[in-house]
């Protein structure tokens, strides 16, 4: 062998990509992931953070007709032999379970390595609800490309009238107790419409609230990429949230007048209040509180005192929090992004 030992010191093996894997995410984020849409809600879901330049995007089908408008083909993942599942969970599953090489080799050839999955689906129908049989296809892959991270899931709850269908109410529950044990998001679509209702006609709800939703979960980890002044929350705090188990919560607010001495009560109420997810019961494991703040606030004693006490407020309500907070001009007022991890309840 000793006649070739001169190969090892030119360096190591170049990682050759894939001619079919897609673009790197343009979005300067903190952990390097890819977002899962399977089905047309989800698929739908996925659009919105493929439209914020999360260029890892797949949206995985039964059929094409549920893909959203403007979407490459490069990032549909169609399941063969199938068109459209009929909201049958069963049938949903049987065909994952069928051709679940085609998703694997999905995954392998055209994300390459990532660390975290964001899977999403809308509850009620029979291809996103039987999202949780491609569980193990997700776990492979990531252990196959040594992924730091994990599956975290983001599932939609139907409205009120919707559950009145006892089809969509049965399949709904089943999705949420299926991705219960994993880190997930349950977005109530009824507390989506309610929020909305007066600021979006009736045909671009679901696409604003899937837009502002991207947007939320980008902030923070964008923030999670920055360096503050004051108090950083960095990649490591936000894997340890993110890798609670069971239900995460995650609300934001904006507040006008920062100088009220009940800050932290009122951070607290309206993001509880404006969260487009359930509210949470019990103590979570672990929680988040972002702060972004103006020079102006951030230098007026009388605020900083008002913000360290908001922090303690809201810290008091989980076992671990950790918290960031961000200087930044020409923000309308303080604004606020709020994590609750690790609830052990589903919806």
């Amino acid at each position: 062998m000793d006649d070739f030992d001169f190969i090892e010191h030119y360096g190591e093996d170049e990682d050759v990509k894939h001619e079919n894997q897609l673009a790197e995410n343009e979005v300067d984020v903190s952990i390097n992931c890819a977002i899962i849409g399977v089905g047309g809600g989800g698929g739908k879901m996925a659009k919105a953070f493929l439209d914020l330049g999360f260029n890892k995007t797949l949206l995985i089908n039964t059929t094409p007709k549920d893909i959203p408008a403007g979407v490459d083909e490069q990032h549909v993942v169609l399941i063969p032999d199938a068109d459209g599942i009929g909201k049958d969970v069963s049938l949903g599953k049987s065909v994952f379970d069928s051709n679940s090489a085609v998703v694997e080799d999905a995954l392998r050839t055209k994300l390459g390595k990532v660390d975290w999955l964001f899977v999403l689906a809308s509850g009620g129908g029979g291809t996103g609800s039987a999202v949780a049989s491609l569980h193990n296809v997700f776990d492979r892959y990531l252990k196959s490309v040594q992924a730091t991270g994990t599956i975290m899931y983001i599932a939609s709850w139907p409205t009120a009238q919707e559950c009145l269908n006892p089809t969509i109410s049965k399949n709904a529950l089943e999705l949420i107790n299926d991705i219960s044990p994993h880190p997930h998001v349950v977005l109530d679509n009824e507390r989506q419409v309610k929020l909305l209702r007066g600021k979006v006609g009736m045909l671009g709800m679901y696409p604003f609230a899937n837009s502002a939703f991207a947007k939320l979960i980008t902030q923070i980890l964008k923030l999670s990429t920055e360096t503050s002044p004051i108090q950083s929350y960095d990649s490591k705090d936000l894997e340890k949230c993110f890798n609670s188990k069971g239900r995460m919560f995650v609300g934001s607010t904006m507040i006008s007048d920062p100088a009220t001495p009940n800050l932290g009560a009122q951070i607290l109420q309206n993001c509880l209040k404006r969260s487009p997810c359930p509210p949470p019961k019990g103590t979570p494991l672990t929680g988040t509180l972002l702060l972004v703040v103006s020079t102006e606030m951030a230098s007026d004693p009388e605020i900083s005192k008002h913000l360290d006490a908001a922090i303690s407020y809201v810290g008091g309500r989980t076992d671990t929090l950790f918290s960031g907070v961000y200087v930044k001009e020409n923000i309308p007022g303080l604004i606020a992004i709020l994590t609750m991890n690790g609830l052990e309840e589903g919806k």
